[in-house]
């Protein structure tokens, strides 16, 4: 399971030396003088494409209220650029050479003459600056104010069920500012529509997992159901463990000690102290140490109805338990966002970045790369950027829906998973046997049937298909230098001749019917409070879980590793990795049954009987080398000692 915000994400990449936009040097960037008056500087991507001329509903009045952000480009922009790829590359004499914070700011942050200039020019329009941070300056005022300063009229635009505000033509900002401006976000307004609240609501509606289980692939076998694809099948894992994982994934005696993770969602759990601690008791995880595990949250909270805050506490409780599993000595820093929104997310990221509050972030969380918008994309990429100076790496997940087609119509891969800044990470489904043995993997991606009334046969089976990790090809982002040579000529170029940026880098567990036990409190139907345990799965688990065994890597490497893909990739085709198929046993065809309580509780509504087979992702294949299901694969024993300085 993985959250996705409620509003379109942002998903291309701004870049010089790693050029990562299709036809582009980098959105956002001021690129060309409008006609007329005063020189002034465009702001591509500032117009979103749903403005379009059809959907325009007449001018927004004068009197509404704006409030948006204007992103500082900073003093080198194309420099920032060259150095995150220098210090990330393996084969470069940089490599390694990290900055701090202070360092980063001081070499490519912005200036105070250009926070100046572009203060008093948002003011000298009539708009007023909320706050100022090292990388955008918040404003507010009328629609007349905002077009005023940003050279363009705001119109109202039909999208959807609704009608929204977005600029007529692209933003524009003074020519005199000399490229001090990266982007503007915030004069479209789409999709807000919830009224904030300041109080974060009480844990969610409890949900557990019903039996029979096994407790290690195939130690319970469903001998009274159906056979599929010719043999009995086992019963779902009722979740692996930290130890189970560990040995999967070559921890071998690592525990990342002295390595800082960083963990982003929105909201904040009330109880995920307490329920962290009682989980690592239970499942004989090492037990947190005081401060081993710290928050950084946000004054207030907004959107909490809107962006459904409880179910973020699950996002949080398993981010943070699985990364202390792999890596049960490593520091643990929970980033809370103030809701599920572009700029609040980005606050979350942007305070890791300016403080250094860690070297490895782990974020379960993401949107199709339809819903991106350039101005967006330049303010994400921007940071991780700044973080790839610093030795700061972002691991994301890739999603949940396989190639989309089933969920939105169209095949496409998530965002900013999409990034070429970022690591990308897709999902496995996992067989752990008895001993803790790795026995294999196949590419996550499942179709489900269910059982008949009489209990004779599987309903329609195979199924249809049900959940899967996504991956693909980018229609926005440009192919990476890193990819080059590994990822197959088919896949980089099916949306471009040019070649375009394929999804995922790397994979580890995320299937839920082979997932990973969770312990978080929940509300009981007696309005009762307490701590509970079931599986879960999803990218939003292979996340933390390759950002655990990432911190045993830094570990092993006795420094940071940074942005990882360059890394990653350079052992492509090693025996550090798992090269993952969906035929790993060379049978017909893989699957497990797996029992449900009808009201996602207990029994008293009844049963629910399923059978999912595993390896089925839409129209996505694992195959033998790069695909765009598990990437180069997952980490094998000789993964985390292959970090190690030679």
């Amino acid at each position: 399971m993985r959250s996705n915000r409620a509003v379109p994400r942002a998903g291309a990449a701004m870049a010089a030396a790693l050029p990562v936009l299709a036809g582009a040097l980098a959105f956002g960037v001021p690129a060309a003088h409008a006609a007329g008056g005063p020189a002034r500087d465009a702001l591509a991507g500032t117009r979103p494409a749903w403005a379009t001329a059809e959907a325009d509903r007449g001018a927004t009045p004068d009197g509404a209220r704006v409030s948006a952000r204007v992103y500082l480009a900073g003093r080198d922009a194309a420099g920032l650029a060259a150095y995150a790829r220098a210090v990330s590359d393996p084969g470069s004499p940089s490599y390694g050479e990290y900055l701090s914070a202070q360092q980063a700011r001081a070499r490519f942050g912005a200036t105070s003459a250009q926070v100046a200039a572009v203060k008093a020019w948002l003011t000298s329009a009539g708009l007023k600056v909320t706050s100022v941070t090292p990388r955008y300056l918040a404003v507010s005022g009328d629609v007349a104010a905002a077009e005023k300063a940003f050279g363009t009229q705001l119109h109202d635009y039909a999208k959807g069920a609704g009608t929204y505000r977005a600029p007529s033509a692209a933003a524009t900002v003074p020519a005199g500012l000399d490229g001090a401006v990266l982007t503007v976000t915030g004069l479209d307004n789409a999709p807000h529509r919830a009224s904030a609240k300041d109080q974060l609501p009480p844990p969610d509606a409890v949900f557990r997992n019903a039996g029979p289980f096994s407790s290690y692939y195939g130690s319970t076998v469903a001998h009274t159901l159906p056979s599929a694809y010719g043999t009995k099948i086992p019963y779902a894992v009722q979740g692996y463990t930290g130890r189970q994982l560990r040995a999967a994934y070559g921890a071998g005696g690592y525990t990342g000690k002295g390595v800082r993770v960083a963990v982003t969602d929105a909201y904040a759990s009330p109880t995920i102290a307490r329920d962290a601690a009682l989980y690592a008791k239970k499942h004989g995880d090492a037990a947190w140490k005081s401060g081993q595990l710290t928050q950084v949250l946000p004054g207030n909270y907004t959107r909490t109805e809107e962006c459904s805050a409880a179910g973020w506490y699950g996002e949080e409780t398993l981010d943070i338990e699985a990364v202390h599993a792999l890596a049960p000595a490593a520091q643990v820093t929970y980033v809370g966002a103030a809701s599920c929104y572009d700029d609040d997310l980005l606050d979350s990221l942007g305070k890791v970045v300016d403080n250094h509050l860690a070297d490895i972030v782990s974020n379960s969380w993401g949107d199709v790369e339809a819903n991106q918008t350039p101005d967006l994309a330049a303010a994400y990429d921007q940071v991780f950027q700044l973080g790839a100076v610093e030795g700061i790496g972002f691991y994301f997940s890739s999603g949940d829906d396989g190639d989309e087609v089933a969920n939105t119509g169209t095949k496409q891969v998530d965002t900013p998973a999409n990034s070429a800044w970022v690591t990308a990470v897709g999902g496995t489904s996992l067989a752990v046997g008895k001993g803790d043995r790795y026995l294999w993997e196949t590419g996550w991606g499942t179709l489900k049937a269910t059982l008949s009334a009489d209990g004779s046969a599987w309903t329609d089976f195979p199924g249809a298909f049900n959940s899967g990790a996504g991956g693909g090809t980018s229609r926005t982002v440009a192919a990476p230098y890193y990819q080059r040579g590994v990822v197959p000529k088919a896949l980089a170029t099916a949306n471009s001749a040019a070649g375009n940026r394929v999804v995922p880098d790397i994979s580890a567990i995320a299937d839920p019917n082979t997932g990973f036990r969770v312990g978080q409190t929940q509300t009981f139907p007696d309005g009762s409070q307490r701590y509970s345990e079931y599986r879960i799965g999803g990218t939003s688990l292979a996340a933390p879980v390759i950002a655990g065994v990432q911190a045993l890597a830094q570990q092993a490497r006795g420094g940071a590793i940074g942005f990882a893909n360059p890394a990653i990739y350079a052992r492509y085709g090693s025996a550090a990795y798992h090269d993952v198929t969906d035929r790993p046993t060379g049978a017909a065809g893989l699957a497990v049954a797996r029992v449900d309580y009808v009201n996602g509780y207990d029994g008293a509504e009844g049963l629910t009987t399923s059978v999912r087979s595993l390896g089925e992702d839409s129209s996505l294949s694992a195959v033998r080398g790069y695909d765009d299901v598990t990437g180069v694969g997952t980490p094998a024993r000789d993964y985390v000692p292959s970090f190690r300085r030679r």
